[in-house]
């Protein structure tokens, strides 16, 4: 081989490498906005990177992943989701509930979005049907709002003597609170309790609705599911604690963290689900065409040992029914 044809060959096999990385394709990059701060999603991130790489994709080995957290600073949220839609990123996920999703919403008609919601997402405007969503949003239904008449009757069977049940709200999440005081309300005819409505949207509020709730000394409390208070779990249920209430959740972290008892969908499979649709959507799929979920999975959670604080004994038809008994 002549000098000159040598050093064109050792030439080109050198660029070799650089040749290949230019054509791989660049790696996709997920955006994720939550209201919350993810210090206490850690169980729920996993549910989400495990539904990923159900659909084939890793953190950081085929995907990127740019997490915007409003720390429950509500205002935040259009900024950021502003942020993530300047960064041009593949798919934008709300696993955070209405607010976040609204924000994303407002911020692109043409990124894909991926949310999970409370409530019916056709009455929210998110999408046009469940089965053809039409838009660049699709996601999941994990109907928490709807299953309030349950969560009272559950209440009432391990508290069979309340009559008087208060219900806390939160009236930043407006049609949250709808669907749970007209479910709420109908229960509590049935049943034949009465209801007390206290609204809380800060720290300070939840201690003063407390404070209401010390003075008024209702037989129970049922506690409705919001982003918020899902991260001032800690918070509620010492306070429920302190004042000897007994209380239900609608997400088995209450019970984990030293609540009563819990029964809701089951929010970590509803975020496993996030990311699987997440992983299609990167493969090629539209939202428009991809049907709204709707989870089938609910869960009751029951800890014995606050119960026995209370000086409640649990029925056995509600040990036998639960999906985790926490001792």
């Amino acid at each position: 081989m002549r000098r000159r044809e040598f050093i064109t060959f050792v030439g080109a096999v050198a660029a070799w490498p650089l040749v290949a990385r230019a054509q791989q394709p660049a790696m996709p990059v997920i955006g994720l906005l939550d209201p919350r701060s993810p210090d206490a999603l850690a169980d729920r991130l996993r549910a989400f990177h495990r539904g990923l790489k159900d659909a084939g994709y890793i953190e950081r080995e085929n995907v990127a992943i740019e997490y915007r957290w409003a720390e429950n600073q509500m205002d935040r949220l259009q900024e950021l989701a502003a942020e993530l839609v300047r960064l041009r990123v593949g798919v934008i996920i709300s696993p955070g509930g209405l607010a976040a999703t609204l924000a994303v919403k407002q911020a692109t008609t043409t990124i894909p979005i991926v949310f999970a919601v409370a409530d019916d997402p056709v009455r929210l405007g998110l999408v046009a049907s469940l089965g053809r969503p039409g838009g660049n949003l699709t996601g999941i239904n994990f109907f928490a709002g709807e299953v309030t008449a349950k969560r009272l009757e559950i209440l009432r069977e391990m508290v069979p003597t309340a009559n008087r049940v208060a219900v806390l709200v939160n009236p930043a999440n407006a049609a949250n609170v709808e669907t749970t005081l007209k479910e709420a309300e109908a229960a509590a005819r049935t049943l034949g309790l009465k209801i007390r409505v206290l609204n809380a949207s800060t720290t300070r509020e939840i201690d003063a609705a407390f404070v209401t709730l010390g003075q008024d000394r209702p037989d129970a409390l049922l506690v409705s599911i919001d982003p918020f208070f899902n991260s001032r779990r800690v918070q509620l249920v010492h306070l429920a604690t302190l004042h000897k209430l007994p209380a239900s959740y609608a997400a088995r972290d209450f019970a984990e963290a030293g609540g009563l008892m819990s029964y809701g969908a089951d929010i970590r499979d509803a975020w496993r689900q996030v990311g699987v649709y997440t992983g299609r959507i990167l493969q090629g799929a539209k939202p428009a065409d991809l049907p709204v979920v709707q989870s089938d999975k609910f869960e009751l959670f029951i800890n014995t040992t606050i119960a026995r604080m209370l000086g409640l004994t649990v029925p056995a038809s509600l040990l036998a029914r639960a999906d985790g008994v926490i001792e």
